[in-house]
This record gives structure tokens, sequence and C-alpha cells, in this order.
């Protein structure tokens, strides 16, 4: 069965002056408009498209692609704010709606807010709420320390930044943790770093030990392809210059240094180090 709100790849069962309709299974016969129609479209073809309901809360389908899918999170524009609620901009022609009752501040136009979305079951309608918690599992997570997971960056507290960890639990990047900029909405791939028996999960952008060292050294070779063979760093450094150029902490960029010097990949020169 297709489904509202996502990506699904629907056969082509009728062509019209409006467009070709798609076998929507279940959801019945589904207008892509002519502007959407792939060249050399024929019946029977597969073809990619989201589905959504327009102004007229009509099934529709689009090759064009939202910032978002159903069960996602992102951080979304307010385009403006009326009687029925928020508007945001998703990168559709018909903007998403935020109810007031789904929303965890009043919102306002011109601001970004987080927020989770998904299919109304009553109204079939594709809505919004930036009241995350309730979208989120209580349960506790069965992640494992190192383990890759996917983040979405959610708002700062006193001690790091918030993040949705596989569109399913909350985590925590500290502040310590934290060697590049990252903001609100930022879709990022994170690591465990620990989960506590409280159930609170612990985050950090890098790979602990020496999956750590790989990391970085693709990054340190790709700057040193692009700068002539140099980079001007060197264990002087300070953190503080060695997080604004490359995002690490002092203590990764030595380590993958000592990972490249043993494979002589690399020389230290007295104000830097050389590609070899």
């Amino acid at each position: 069965m297709a489904d509202i709100g996502k990506f699904n790849e629907l056969p082509v069962i009728a062509h019209t002056a409006n467009g070709a309709y798609l076998d929507g299974g279940e959801l019945g016969e589904i207008l892509l408009p002519n502007r959407y129609v792939p060249e050399n479209c024929e019946l029977d073809d597969l073809v990619d498209v989201f589905l959504y309901t327009d102004s007229l809360d009509r099934l529709v389908a689009t090759t064009d692609k939202p910032y978002v899918e159903v069960g996602g999170f992102a951080s979304l524009n307010v385009k403006q704010v009326n009687k029925l609620g928020a508007f945001l901009d998703w990168g559709l022609p018909k903007d998403l709606l935020v109810p007031h009752n789904l929303q965890h501040s009043k919102m306002e136009v011109g601001k970004r807010y987080l927020v989770h979305v998904f299919l109304d079951q009553r109204t079939e309608r594709l809505v919004a709420s930036s009241k995350l918690d309730k979208y989120l599992d209580i349960w506790p997570a069965e992640y494992e320390a190192g383990q890759a997971v996917n983040l979405t960056i959610g708002g700062k507290t006193d001690l790091g930044f918030k993040a949705i960890i596989n569109n399913q639990h909350w985590g925590l990047i500290f502040f310590s943790e934290v060697h590049q900029k990252i903001f609100t909405g930022q879709q990022i791939t994170g690591y465990i770093k620990n989960v506590r028996e409280d159930g609170r999960i612990d985050l950090s952008l890098s790979r602990a030990g020496k999956g750590k060292v790989i990391d970085f050294t693709d990054k340190l070779l790709a700057y040193l392809k692009d700068n002539e063979g140099f980079c001007p760093l060197h264990d002087k450094s300070s953190p503080q210059e060695i997080s604004k150029t490359f995002g690490v902490s002092k203590k990764a960029f030595k380590a993958t240094v000592g990972h490249l010097l043993k494979q002589k990949k690399i020389s230290i020169e007295p104000n830097g180090i050389k590609l070899k």
C-alpha cells in the first residue's frame, strides 16, 4: 500500500490532459500533475513520488522533495500564522500546518522551530507538532557504546545540546564533545558514548578509540592535499586553533598525527606538518 507523507514507487495507469494517474492501491488513483511527469513516461512505468494533500485536500503526487517526511523531525520556518495555527515552509507548494494545540510555545512568523511530522488519522492530513516528547520512545534504549546513530540536533541546555537519536530517543552531547559548529535541526552522524543506568544517553560526535583516529585521518590527509601538502598546526598549537580548523579535539589531532607518522605518510616540520 502507498504511504501518505512518504516517497513511493507507483506505476502509471493512465495519461490525461492534467497529468498522469498512478495506482495508489487502497488509496485509489492519484494524480501526478503534468509539470512533474517525467519525459517519455509510458504506461506501467514506475515513478518515485511523494504523496500529500493539496490546498483542496485532494491526494496528489509530486516529484519535489520536502524537507522532511512523515515520522521525521526538522527545523522549519514559519511563513504565516492564523486562527488555524502556524504554517511552515517544508519545500512543497502547500505549507505544513502546526495547529495551536500542537505548539510547545506560541509560534511566530519568521522564526524556525523543530517539529515532528505525522499523518492525522482522523483527517488524513499531514500536520506537524513542536511538542516533541510525545513522539519519542519512553522505553529504555538498547544501544551499545560506540554505535553509530543518526542525530537531529535539538535545543541547547546548561550542559550541552539535546539530540534526537534515530528519530526515537533523546540524548545529550556535552559541550566538551562539541568541536564544530552545530545548529538546531541539523542532521548529523553521531556515536553512543554511554547509556546510563537511569536510561539517559550520552552522545559524541566522533568515534572513540582507534575508529576516532581513522575517521580524522581522511580529513587531515584531504586538508594537506588541498593546501600544497602543508598544515601549520602542530603539537604546540592551541586546542582552539585545532578545533576551529578541523572540528576535533587536540587529543584526536595528536593521535591522528602519530598514526600517520607511523605509516610514514607525513613528517613533522619546525612550523607544521608536511605530507610525504
